[in-house]
């Protein structure tokens, strides 16, 4: 299942209030793909503004990681951020569906917090 987010706000402006609102809640932005300028340097391009901004909050990661060092293959969150027409959509894959992947039914719970914060991330990020 993915989230959505929708919201009349460019791609830059998202971006930038989705890595302050991160920031503030306690999540690390770990990294961010410029997709649409990585492939158009590449000479594929796409014809619409793409990003991936990854974040993490240290203190789940850290009890999940120790439950199980598989689960990094799904680490960090990965939020994208694109125009879709004249709106831009924050997307991620909901933590509660990842955990799934692992059968590891005791990190429900964290999974669940961690949707949670995700999706009010990324609701004000779209205010």
């Amino acid at each position: 299942m993915l989230i959505n987010v929708e919201t009349a706000k460019g791609v830059k402006e998202v971006r930038e209030k989705l890595e302050e609102v991160a920031k503030a809640r306690g999540f690390g932005v770990m990294s961010v793909h410029e997709v649409t300028n990585i492939l158009d340097s590449k000479g594929f391009p796409i014809d619409y503004e793409c990003v991936i901004v990854e974040v993490c909050q240290p203190k789940s990661a850290s009890e999940v990681l120790s439950k199980n060092p598989y689960i990094s293959t799904a680490m960090p969150c990965r939020i994208s951020v694109f125009r879709k027409g004249d709106r831009t959509v924050l997307s991620t894959i909901a933590p509660t569906e990842m955990i799934k992947m692992y059968n590891e039914p005791q990190l429900e719970d964290i999974a669940r917090k961690v949707e949670d914060q995700i999706r009010e991330i990324m609701e004000e990020s779209a205010k």
